[in-house]
C-alpha cells in the first residue's frame, strides 16, 4: 500500500508539472495573443488558472470519495483533460500556420503589424476550439459506443492441427473506475460469451481503484464462459490499486491470474502452453512482483505451441528470444487520442495491431475501455478475436 501511494504521488507531481506548462500554452494562444482586452484577458487568465488546478485536484480528491461523487468529479475533470489534450495539439499544429502567415507578410516586406496578429491569432483561436469541440464529440462516441470485434488470424508452425480455428477472445485495459462501472463491463461480458470462445484472456489494467471501491462494479466477471478458462495477468494499474487484494478477488470470481507461470490448454498431443507474467513495471512494487518469464517457462517442451499474455509490448524482445508463437498484450490503448500513439512509439515497439516481431507473432489490443479522458480519437475500442490456425 505504501509503494502505491508513493508511485501515486510521484505520478501526481509529475502530471501537475506537465499539465501546468500546457495550461500555460494554451493561455498564451487562447487568450494573450488574440489580446481580448484587460477584463477578457484578466477572466482568462484566472480561468486556466483554475482548469490547470482542475485536474490533479480532482483526481486527488477522486481517490477519497465513492461513488457516485467520484463519478461527476472524474467526469468534469477528465472531459475537460480530453478537451485541453485536443486544444493542445490542434494549437501545436496551428503553429505553422502562423508561421505562414509571419513568413508570406515577411516576403512582401509589409510584416505583420500588431492588429494583425491579434487578428490572426482570434481566426486561429476561434477554428481550433470549434474543431476541437468537434472532435471531442466524435471521440466520446467512439469511447462510449458499441465496442467492435477486431477480428485477426495468427498462423502457428507448432499448433496441432486438431486445434486449428481455436478461438481466444482477449479484453484489455478495461479501466473499470470512475467512469466505468458495472454496466459498462456487464455488456463487455455478454459480448464475449456471445462469440463462444475457446479461451478469455484479459491482458491487464482492468481497475482503477481498490477492491472496497469496485468490487461490485467488477462483479460481470463471473459470468465470463469459456471451453478452456479465463486467465488474466497483471497491468501496471492493478500496482496503483492493490494487487495482491485484486488477485485474490479475481480468484474468487473465477478468473485465474498466471503469474509467471504457464498452463496447458487442450487435451494431450491435442494441446499448447499458455504463459503469462507480471507487468514489466511489476519490480519496483517489491515482494515477488515483477515479470519472470524464465521461471514461467522452465521444464518446458520446446517443441510445443506457446502463447504468452503480457500487458507491455516491449515484453516481446525476450519472449522472441524464448521461442514464443505468440505473444498477446495491451497497454497503448493504440494511443487512445491521436496523435499520442506516435509518441508511445518512444516506449513501446508496438502500438496496435498484428506483427512480427522475428519469428514470434504480437497482438496488441487497442484497449476495451479508456483511460483518463472519456475519449477515442482514430483508436476506437475493442474486443479482439484471435483465431490460432496451423501454419
Amino acid at each position: 500500500m505504501q509503494r502505491s501511494l508513493a508511485s501515486f504521488v510521484v505520478f501526481f507531481a509529475v502530471i501537475s508539472l506537465v499539465i501546468g506548462g500546457m495550461h500555460y500554452y494554451l493561455w498564451l494562444r487562447l487568450v494573450r495573443a488574440p489580446a481580448l482586452g484587460a477584463p477578457w484577458g484578466r477572466a482568462g487568465g484566472w480561468l486556466f488558472v483554475g482548469l490547470g488546478a482542475l485536474i490533479p485536484l480532482g483526481m486527488a480528491a477522486g481517490r477519497f470519495v465513492q461513488r457516485p461523487l467520484s463519478t461527476v468529479i472524474a467526469a468534469v475533470v477528465y472531459g475537460w483533460m480530453g478537451l485541453a489534450i485536443l486544444l493542445f495539439f490542434l494549437l501545436v499544429a496551428s503553429e505553422f500556420v502562423r508561421a505562414a502567415a509571419h513568413a508570406g507578410a515577411a516576403l512582401t516586406s509589409e510584416p505583420l503589424d500588431r492588429e494583425r496578429r491579434a487578428f490572426l491569432s482570434r481566426a486561429i483561436a476561434g477554428a481550433v476550439s470549434l474543431v476541437a469541440l468537434a472532435v471531442a464529440g466524435g471521440g466520446l462516441a467512439s469511447a462510449l459506443g458499441r465496442i467492435a470485434f477486431a477480428r485477426v488470424t495468427v498462423p502457428l508452425r507448432r499448433l496441432p492441427a486438431a486445434l486449428s480455428g481455436f478461438r481466444i477472445v482477449q479484453i484489455s485495459d478495461v479501466h473499470i473506475g470512475p467512469l466505468l462501472g458495472e454496466g459498462f463491463l456487464a455488456d463487455v461480458v455478454a459480448r464475449v460469451n456471445a462469440a463462444e470462445p475457446d479461451l478469455v484472456v484479459i491482458t491487464g489494467d482492468l481497475v482503477d481503484g481498490s477492491v472496497a471501491d469496485l468490487g461490485a462494479q467488477v462483479a460481470p466477471l463471473a459470468r465470463l464462459r469459456a471451453k478452456h478458462g479465463v486467465f488474466f495477468v497483471t497491468g501496471n494499474h492493478e500496482y496503483y490499486s492493490g494487487v495482491d487484494a485484486w488477485l485474490d478477488e479475481l480468484r474468487r470470481l473465477g478468473v485465474r491470474p498466471l503469474r509467471n507461470e504457464r498452463v496447458s490448454i487442450g487435451s494431450g498431443a491435442d494441446s499448447f502452453d499458455l504463459a503469462g507474467v507480471d507487468d514489466w513495471s511489476a519490480r519496483r512494487f517489491g515482494g515477488d512482483h515483477g515479470p519472470d518469464l524464465a521461471r514461467a517457462l522452465a521444464g518446458r517442451d520446446d517443441r510445443r505451441e506457446l502463447v504468452l499474455l503480457a500487458h507491455q509490448p516491449k515484453q516481446i524482445h525476450e519472449a522472441e528470444k524464448r521461442g514464443v508463437g505468440l505473444q498477446l498484450s495491451g497497454h497503448t490503448h493504440g494511443g487512445q487520442i491521436f496523435p499520442w500513439g506516435l509518441f508511445v512509439r518512444l516506449d513501446q515497439p508496438y502500438v496496435a495491431g498484428l506483427a512480427q516481431h522475428g519469428g514470434t507473432h504480437i497482438y496488441v489490443s487497442r484497449g476495451t475501455g479508456f483511460w483518463g479522458p472519456p475519449l477515442r480519437v482514430a483508436a476506437p475500442p475493442e474486443i479482439s478475436v484471435v483465431e490460432l490456425v496451423t501454419a
